[in-house]
């Protein structure tokens, strides 16, 4: 991408991507520091929301916890789900960009009924509905988007979340000062035409790689930009089944791949099924790779970036108006009296 080509610059959509570095920048780790010291007072963090919004911050700061052993119990549930649950035990954060999301706000109404102690929220707003439900609120600084796609929201919630639970572990947000070189670089590397074109004419995009929010992000994206079917394959699950089903009119994008397992990936989609495979990666793999920088502890943010460039590149090949989809809204379900 980029801003200084009229393709990219007369869509919201890719300024607000673009913005995203300096949101980076200017975070502030220490605006997460009252909200971790009061969530210390429960077992354990209990995020939810809807889309965007849940997916990649909360599943991303699940793995760092495991990597890390796991020293806290963090689990996520979209917020209807999460009604069935008995939630006193964990500090709960709602996170939504209007703080009006119907599905937030009838679970934080239902928990403020019972007398829930620990409801923290997460907006992109002052004054809303969810922060009147909540016992602290923190409000994102990334400013308004008006791409239906949640962009450089995602990333700020994503380290609002990753703040709280370093500062709970007492772990240092490293890799945090070169991130945003990193996803600069991330968002206007150019991609190998002939991917883009492998992909724009594919029927089907399949997104494989780690559960850490970036892939099923990036899945969710693939509909919002591309407007093209898309699928969500955790882990090696491309390998077990569902090449079945697979035809070589469609394409797989892998995120980091494991290395252990690409020949597994070759055998059996790219020689069995016939159909593409195309890594992102900071590595040359087996298959067509988009190269990107190496963001250590930070890496999923660069990985989610770059998925979003390439995304950006096969929409505008299929000649997407990024800003306009037919059906998504930018408030999917909004709460109303």
């Amino acid at each position: 991408m980029n801003l200084s080509n009229s393709k990219y610059s007369s869509f919201a959509l890719v300024r607000e991507m673009l913005e995203t570095t300096e949101v980076v920048r200017k975070f502030d780790p220490a605006v997460a520091v009252p909200f971790a010291e009061q969530a210390k007072s429960k077992k354990g963090l209990f995020f939810t929301g809807e889309g965007s919004s849940r997916i990649f911050p909360a599943k991303r700061a699940m793995y760092d916890n495991l990597k890390w052993g796991g020293p806290l119990s963090i689990f996520t549930d979209g917020s209807t789900q999460a009604m069935e649950y008995k939630l006193n035990d964990l500090a709960v954060f709602g996170a939504s960009n209007s703080g009006q999301t119907k599905e937030v706000i009838r679970l934080f109404m239902k928990l403020q009924e019972e007398k829930h102690d620990a409801l923290f929220g997460l907006t992109a707003n002052h004054g809303t509905k969810l922060a009147s439900l909540t016992h602290a609120s923190h409000v994102l600084n990334c400013g308004k988007e008006d791409a239906v796609a949640a962009t450089k929201s995602v990333i700020e919630q994503g380290l609002f979340y990753d703040a709280v639970i370093r500062q709970m572990l007492d772990k240092c947000l490293c890799g945090f000062d070169e991130l945003p070189e990193h996803i600069e670089k991330a968002l206007t590397l150019e991609i190998d035409p002939g991917i883009v074109q492998a992909v724009s004419h594919a029927d089907m995009i399949y997104f494989a790689g780690r559960n850490n929010g970036v892939v099923e992000e990036l899945t969710l994206k693939t509909n919002e930009i591309t407007r093209k079917k898309s699928d969500f394959l955790e882990g090696t699950y491309a390998v077990h089944g569902i090449e079945e089903v697979m035809d070589k009119n469609e394409v797989v994008i892998i995120v980091e791949p494991y290395a252990s397992e690409e020949q597994k990936f070759m055998d059996c989609l790219v020689k069995g099924v016939g159909m593409k495979v195309i890594a992102i990666s900071t590595r040359q793999t087996s298959f067509p790779t988009v190269i990107i920088p190496d963001g250590g502890k930070m890496a999923s943010y660069v990985e989610l970036a770059a998925g979003w460039n390439l995304l950006v590149d096969i929409g505008l090949a299929l000649g997407i108006d990024l800003d306009k989809p037919v059906r998504a809204r930018k408030i999917g379900n909004e709460f109303t009296l």
